[in-house]
């Protein structure tokens, strides 16, 4: 019986190419360039492969899917982190958990990339240009505003660094971020309320998780400048996706830069698509030839290894 792995989430069916999976010369590699959906669904399209391979939190593997995947015994992670892989329960189903390495640059020049987006207005001018119009909209100067950083870790940080070259004032919060270690990157620590409330644009740079889930409501956007745009490359539910398009509808914000939503990927007639105010992209921050090639060149890495009983970058 060859080894049968399975690429999740591959929705450029990119990952066979990313990799020399040759080495692997007995091995059925299928990737699947759809979402699978609900648990399942993940059972029954998972339920013949040794392997599967997943681009970080896109496909849940709970207690509820592994154990119902007796023939599985090795999951790879983008990343060596991974919330939606309960790694206990794959302990205890025999399951070996390895991650990769990622990149660190990718999401944060996204992440002004649809800060340049709104505040430029690329999009709706490249549109009026096919158009045959001419200057449509008056954008924003960024010199003097104020880029408020929920997050200041090392995403937080490259974002930091570019605004700084813009000669921006730079605010940053987090549950744990302290004055000190903000002024270190020279940025000034702020509370919450200050940050949501001050901020010109503020953009996420946070996990989620219990603290972060929610944590930008009706209220907090209630705070914000008519003027401000908020960027979100991290996770979708760390604003609430209704109190959101409520704001943006209502145009109580000027506008948002989205690249993660609640549901992904974001159904084709999610009212996101259709709001004049929003610059979005398909969570493409992880999107580029560079990292495939890290990630899936340490998947195979990772498979060979385990082959060998010496598997490597273990995470549970």
């Amino acid at each position: 019986m060859s080894l049968r792995i399975a690429l999740l989430d591959d929705y450029q069916t990119r990952a066979a190419a990313a990799a020399d999976w040759s080495r692997l010369a007995d091995a059925e590699m299928v990737a699947f360039d759809y979402h699978l959906g609900g648990p399942d669904d993940v059972v029954a399209a998972l339920a013949d492969f040794d392997v599967v391979v997943a681009m970080r939190e896109r496909t849940a593997l709970l207690s509820n899917v592994l154990t119902q995947l007796p023939r599985l015994k090795l999951v790879i992670t983008a990343g060596m982190r991974n919330l939606s892989i309960d790694m206990e329960c794959a302990r205890e189903c025999g399951i070996v958990v390895c991650g990769t390495s990622m990149l660190g640059y990718p999401a944060a020049e996204l992440a002004w990339a649809l800060v340049m987006s709104l505040t430029k207005r690329l999009p709706w001018e490249q549109q009026a240009m096919h158009e045959g119009k001419w200057q449509t909209t008056r954008a924003t100067g960024l010199k003097g505003k104020t880029m408020g950083l929920w997050g200041l870790g090392k995403l937080g940080q490259r974002v930091a660094r570019i605004a700084q070259a813009f000669e921006m004032d730079v605010i940053a919060w987090s549950e744990n971020l302290t004055a000190k270690a903000a002024a270190e990157h020279g940025v000034k620590w702020v509370d919450f309320e200050t940050l949501m409330s001050t901020s010109d644009i503020l953009s996420i740079h946070v996990i989620l998780g219990e603290r972060t889930r929610d944590k930008i409501g009706a209220p907090e956007v209630a705070t914000m400048k008519p003027t401000a745009y908020i960027v979100n490359t991290s996770r979708g539910p760390v604003i609430n996706e209704a109190a959101l398009i409520d704001a943006l509808q209502r145009n109580l914000i000027a506008g948002a830069g989205l690249d993660v939503f609640d549901v992904e990927p974001l159904p084709v007639d999610h009212v996101l698509r259709s709001l004049p105010n929003v610059a979005l992209t398909g969570h493409t921050g992880y999107v580029t030839e560079e990292l495939y090639g890290v990630v899936y060149g340490q998947a195979l890495e990772a498979v060979e290894a385990w082959r060998q009983d010496a598997p490597v970058r273990v995470l549970n």
